[in-house]
């Protein structure tokens, strides 16, 4: 994956590489040899859980298994129950290790500050200038991955060395991919505390959720919107993903507000977003200041990706967020039971 050649773009060196042009085929090539990799760990795991310390755990799963009658008779069980150790990257007390590290990381430095969610674009010139000839993002998930590290490391140095959301007690961050195969990070700042934002001019410094006006600054204007339009949903769109019930689970068209205000019963404060007149054209219908998603300016211009910039302001938020940063893969749960019907 890592062979280095110029991609048909580049009309100096036009060599072809075919298992980076193999589209779905290299898709599936590169999940295959994962699955590969996991089924050697898992494999390593099962045969060693004596190495692991596997009968520490014992009294635990002892326990549990009592109280759900898992070592109940029964004729149909096969297989054996296995331990899987903190060490395995994605198993549950992996995740739950990682939780209590941050949660250890809170009762040093207290309640995180900003909630930052960075995206990757697939029309970033690192990537769309190295695609070949009928090639899109999503068929060189190599190429993807390693221009968002290189950027997310580059974010990272914009906000922990050259402090512009001031000076930095501790951060944790976590990387996770769409399902169309596009990385985002969630990010969790603890600023210190001559840096904190106490009131809503602190804010207003650092986050926006309103449109530029383009005659000032048309490349931050673009970039809103970009990637920072919600939807649209609500009554001019009730067709739109984010519904549920006739309402949107984003709580979006956000109401108007000339200036920010601090929440006492909500985990973001009510940013300011000003009855301006300023509507722009998003698929075919027009909107305004209250589907802006809340960003900070010079990140989204000078990195020109889906940057979310939220302020927590309240304790309760803390549990919420770190939480659904380590919440893990998505998971479902199949039963098969004897009979005839189907059971959907």
């Amino acid at each position: 994956m890592a062979i280095r050649y110029q991609g048909n773009n580049d009309l100096r060196n036009d060599r072809f590489s075919i298992l980076h042009r193999g589209g779905f085929l290299l898709q599936q090539y590169v999940c295959d040899l994962y699955v590969r990799m996991e089924s050697n760990n898992l494999n390593y795991i099962r045969q060693n859980q004596g190495t692991l310390l596997a009968d520490a755990y014992q009294g635990l799963v002892d326990y549990v298994n009592q109280q759900l009658h898992v070592d109940a008779p029964d004729p149909l069980a096969v297989g054996r129950r296995v331990i899987l150790p903190s060490t395995f990257v994605g198993s549950p007390r992996y995740m739950k290790q990682c939780y209590h590290d941050a949660m250890a990381v809170v009762r040093k430095y207290g309640k995180p500050d900003l909630f930052i969610t960075f995206t990757c674009n697939p029309r970033w010139p690192e990537i769309r200038d190295n695609l070949g000839t009928h090639t899109s993002a999503n068929d060189r998930p190599d190429m993807v991955a390693r221009v968002f590290h290189a950027k997310l490391k580059d974010l990272m140095r914009d906000i922990t060395v050259n402090r512009i959301f001031g000076n930095v007690n501790a951060y944790i961050y976590t990387v996770e991919f769409q399902k169309r195969g596009l990385p985002h990070a969630h990010i969790l700042i603890i600023l210190r505390d001559d840096s904190k934002l106490l009131d809503a001019e602190d804010v207003d410094n650092v986050v926006s959720a309103s449109l530029p006006d383009p005659t000032i600054n048309r490349r931050l204007h673009d970039c809103v919107v970009s990637h920072m339009i919600h939807g649209p949903c609500g009554p001019i769109n009730l067709n739109s993903p984010c519904m549920v019930d006739n309402s949107c689970s984003k709580k979006y068209p956000k109401p108007y507000s000339d200036e920010t205000v601090f929440v006492s019963d909500g985990g973001y404060p009510m940013y300011r977003r000003p009855n301006d007149g300023r509507v722009i054209l998003v698929r075919q219908r027009e909107v305004g200041n209250e589907f802006v998603v809340p960003h900070n300016p010079y990140l989204l211009a000078k990195y020109d990706a889906h940057i979310n910039v939220e302020v927590c302001s309240t304790i309760k938020s803390v549990k919420y967020l770190y939480k659904y940063v380590f919440k893990g893969h998505d998971a479902a749960t199949l039963a098969i039971q004897e009979g005839d019907e189907l059971l959907r």
